[in-house]
């Protein structure tokens, strides 16, 4: 009994210590690219082509860009990108493709893609403290009207 209660242990302990991968957002293969002509093809047929781009720049000349990563999580660890890939199509004035690149780990530093949210201050604040904050602004000709 205390031998299987061992085993058991410590299959649960190894299985516990594997790492398990996650994968994020999307890139195109290179069949779907090798359909995209450059100087041919326009920001529309390549969303029929390739599909939706993960972002797109903020201007109209601006370029599209697919970003997937695989991230590695390890027990108590922080998580790790363990690869990272970015294709961009950039376009020209008139919306026609000018170049396809792709870019990974080894071509620059880790960029963290992260959201970013702006905090009101209204939130830090409680009920109380803003209905005292406001007794001081106010004057009595306010009263009055």
């Amino acid at each position: 009994m205390v031998r299987k209660f061992a085993a058991i242990f410590c299959v649960l302990i190894v299985a516990g210590c594997s790492s398990v991968y996650r994968n994020h957002g999307y890139v195109p293969n290179e069949e779907d690219l090798a359909q995209i002509v450059v100087g041919v093809d326009t920001r529309d047929t390549v969303s029929e082509v390739v599909g939706s781009p993960s972002a797109a720049g903020v201007l109209d000349s601006s370029g599209y860009y697919y970003v997937q990563s695989r991230v590695r999580h390890f027990a108590y660890r922080r998580p790790e990108v363990v690869s990272r890939e970015v294709l961009a199509i950039s376009f020209d004035d008139g919306g026609v493709v000018r170049n396809i690149e792709r870019f990974g780990l080894e071509d620059g530093r880790v960029v963290p893609l992260t959201r970013r949210v702006t905090e009101t201050g209204a939130s830090s604040n409680t009920f109380l403290r803003q209905l005292l904050n406001n007794l001081g602004n106010f004057a009595a000709d306010d009263l009055l009207d």
